[in-house]
Formats: structure tokens, sequence, C-alpha cells
């Protein structure tokens, strides 16, 4: 299909952006690191724990440059973009430390950055700027919408809603759909109903039990101050992919406001923000998925998919970062890895492996380098080997935030604990392949094959006058793959 006028426009908007910031960058060099993830994934406690330890002087022995002493500070910088949101990390360290509770989750995008001073391996002196973009990956899976008409987003969206376990989610949205006459008059109060029902079909889908992570419109389920509009009140219909929308008729309103979520929210993100990404991380709730069950995860590798079907990918060079920057480094890290015994963390990152291989391979060939870990941005349990009869099982030590259940055991959030996670399987053909193991979407708590807990953050103490230095798995692993070239 040719490109469209406004698609022309929008190439040149992002070509002119580009050369301006390569010019910058020529006397400041700078790397935009975009963190995105699924709702609940640690996207806040990863830039957290990543600034607190390069303004603190973590430990870090695998972060090469912090490693050998070769960074001599880094300092915070006033907000780069003055419409953009700071990221308020002052509060998400006080509210990690002070009050043991972790921060709020990424509801809109904010930026923060932060200046590394560094002597080069030739020991001459430089500074490097880098600007953390945290965004919800929910907006992230709206970007394949900006190549899908109304009508193919309609059936692609119902036919997903008719699987399990979301066509239960979905029945009240379905029956509300079937009362609606598509060619029919445009009816304000029907497109109302439908696109609440829509939303809490959606909602539903998130909710830890069933985990799905395919939820567009992303921002249906945080629409910040967008919630009412127009362009949040629309919803599928049961229509032809290559039907055309009578004048005035409802599938015509619900064509137009579908339009103007691309136009409003979906293409002001993509050309502001995530056009101007240099790297990329993707934080993914993994245990989540095995918690809810097979679906979850079935559904999680799709997203994952998407996700890295949507990164501008390759080699970086000079051509392409004059017109169009290109994201030559993604990590895929799987998070809460504090949450399984350290003899389970290689299969959680082959178990992530999996599911992004078939897209990372294209990345790969484009010239992009992809990596994928297990890690705790802080790290909120001990391990311990626990006597149980003659055996000893190797368990976790941590605070269970109050509410959680084990069995029929409730936790107050005061309490520490030593649980057994269980072992992830050694083959993963045992969770692909026919879905055969029990989740919280079709069993109850007590039968599950999974069981992870929610874990408080972990209670510190300070280290002379200083902040403690927050405890992590493998942030510095992250650290020295998404920056460490950047510090040679």
């Amino acid at each position: 299909m040719a490109p469209s006028f406004s698609d022309i426009l929008e190439d040149t908007r992002l070509s002119l952006r580009s050369l301006i910031e390569y010019g910058e960058s020529l006397f400041n060099p700078t790397v935009r690191l975009g963190v995105t993830g699924l709702s609940r994934a640690g996207k806040t406690v990863f830039i957290t724990a990543l600034v607190h330890g390069l303004l603190r002087g973590g430990r870090f022995p695998v972060f090469e440059s912090l490693a050998t002493g070769r960074i001599a500070r880094a300092r915070l910088e006033p907000q780069p973009d003055d419409a953009v949101p700071r990221f308020a990390y002052e509060g998400h360290v006080r509210t990690l430390i002070e009050d043991r509770r972790w921060p709020h989750s990424t509801t809109d995008i904010s930026e923060l950055r932060l200046v590394i001073e560094y002597q080069r391996q030739n020991a001459s002196a430089r500074t490097l700027t880098l600007d953390l973009v945290d965004y919800p990956g929910e907006w992230l899976l709206d970007l394949p919408l900006l190549n899908k008409s109304y009508e193919q987003w309609s059936a692609e969206s119902l036919a997903l809603s008719r699987r399990e376990p979301r066509a239960r989610l979905a029945a009240h949205w379905h029956a509300h759909l079937v009362t609606l006459d598509a060619s029919g008059r445009e009816d304000e109060q029907a497109t109302l109903t439908a696109a609440k029902l829509f939303t809490d079909y959606l909602r539903a889908c998130r909710d830890e039990r069933f985990a799905m992570s395919l939820l567009p419109p992303g921002r249906f389920l945080m629409p910040g101050n967008l919630a009412g509009s127009p362009a949040l009140t629309f919803a599928p219909l049961d229509v032809r992919p290559d039907g055309t929308a009578p004048d005035g008729s409802l599938w015509a309103m619900m064509k137009r406001r579908y339009e103007a979520y691309k136009d409003v929210v979906v293409r002001p993100f993509f050309r502001n923000h995530f056009a101007r990404l240099d790297r990329q991380i993707v934080l993914v709730d993994a245990l989540a998925a095995f918690n809810a069950g097979p679906e979850a995860l079935q559904d999680l590798e799709g997203a994952l998919s998407g996700i890295l079907d949507c990164f501008n990918v390759g080699r970086s060079t000079f051509l392409n970062a004059l017109f169009r920057p290109r994201i030559d480094k993604i990590l895929f890290a799987a998070t809460k890895a504090d949450h399984l015994h350290h003899t389970s963390h290689d299969r959680l990152e082959a178990i992530l492996k999996r599911m992004v291989e078939r897209a990372a391979s294209r990345a790969e060939f484009a010239g992009a380098g992809v990596d994928v870990v297990a890690l705790a941005a802080v790290r909120a349990t001990r391990e311990a080997l626990v006597q149980q009869g003659r055996d000893k099982l190797p368990s976790i030590l941590g605070t269970p935030e109050e509410g959680e259940m084990s069995g029929l055991e409730v936790f107050d959030g005061e309490t520490e604990v030593a649980t057994f996670p269980g072992d992830l399987p050694a083959k993963l053909d045992d969770l692909f392949n026919g879905g055969t193991f029990k989740g919280l979407t079709n069993t109850a708590s007590d039968q599950t094959d999974f069981r992870f807990l929610r874990f408080r953050p972990p209670l510190l103490a300070r280290e002379g006058g200083e902040e403690p230095a927050l405890p992590h798995i493998r942030l510095d692993r992250a650290l020295q793959f998404l920056i460490g070239d950047k510090l040679q």
C-alpha cells in the first residue's frame, strides 16, 4: 500500500527531529533508554534501583566501568522535556527504603536525566547523558493499530475474545454486542454502553487470576486526562473486515472514534517518544503468567512477539542516526527472580528466551543486539535450606505482603516466613505444548502448580549516614548490556 500524505509528513517530522538531536549528541553524547513492560512488571522499581545504584555507587561487579572505578560520579540533571512529567525518583526511594512499600505502577510516561562522569579506557575524561524514559507496555501494544483499519481491529479483537478464558469474561459485552445494528443510526448511549462493557472485559482479563497481556487499546486501561472523551468511547463491532461503513451509522461513528484514538493517542506517543529511543529494556512478569496458567503464558508470548515487532531495530549507522534512529540493543528481563531459588533462574531465562526467540532472531538479523536476563532490581528475599523431615529444601525467606495467602494461611505483612516456591520445569515443552500445568484460571489457589507470593521490600539498615544499598539480582548485568559499551 502506497504511503499516505500524513505518513510522508510524519516521516519528515521524525527525520528533522533526528537531525537536530544528532547534532546535539556530537557535543553531548546521549543515550535514550526506554523502560517498559506490562502492568506490575516492575518498571518503576527498576529505574529507581538503577539510578540509586549509580548515584550511591552500588554493588555492581558485572558493570565493568563502575567495578573498575572508571565512573567518577553520577548526578541528576533537570528534566529535559518540558511537556513530560519527571520520574519521581526521590519519592520512590523513600517508599522502598523507609515505608517498605512498592511504588505505584506506571500509568503515564515520565523521564529522568542522569549524567555519568567517567574515564575512558585511554584515561581521557568524558560524560554520558542517560535519559530514562518510563512508559506503560500497554501503550506499546497500541502501535500495531496504526497499520490496521477499524474493521480489521474489530475482527481480531472479537476472535480473541471468543477464546477461553476470555469468552467467560466477555459474556456481558458479547450479549450487548448482538443487540447492536452496525448499519443502523449512530447511537451515543449504545456506544457508551459498548465502550464500558468492552473496557470492563479488558480489565477483567488483566486481573491476577487471568493475567492476560494482549489488551489493546492500552489507554482504555489507563485513560488519564482522556477519560470519558470520544477518542476513548468506542468498541469493536461484528462487521466484515473488508466492509464499508454507511454514512451516519453506528459503524461509521465507531470507526471515526477509532481513527481519532490513533490520531490523539497513538501517533503522538510514537512521534514524540517511541521513535526517539536508542535502546530498550522490556520487563516481563512471567511468574504472574505461571500463577494464572497456560492460557496466560501463551498470551504473554504473543504480546512479547508483538512488542518486539514494534521496534525499528538494527545496527546504528551514521545515516539512520541522521534520519531515523534505530534501537540497536533490546534487553528482555524476567523480573522478580528473587521469588525463585537461584537454581531455577537459568530456567526462568530459558523460558523467556523461548517466548521471544522468533522475533528476536529477526531483530538480530537486522543487526540489533538482543539478550535475556532473569533479575530482581530490588531483592526482597534471602535463600536458606529448611529442614523438612530428612530433607533440606532450598527455600526463600521474606515478608509476604499483607493479605497474601499460602493454602489456608493469610499473612499479616510483618512476619518473615520461609517458603518453598517449587522448581520451574527443566523441559520447556511441558509449558508451551499442551498447557498441562494448572493455574488460577482453571483451579483453586491451593491446587495450582505454581503459586508465587508477593513480598514486601527488604528491611535495610543505614550504612553510616548514607542510604543503604539496595540489594539486587543481576541489575549490574542489565546495565553492562544496555550502556556498558558507551562507557569504554
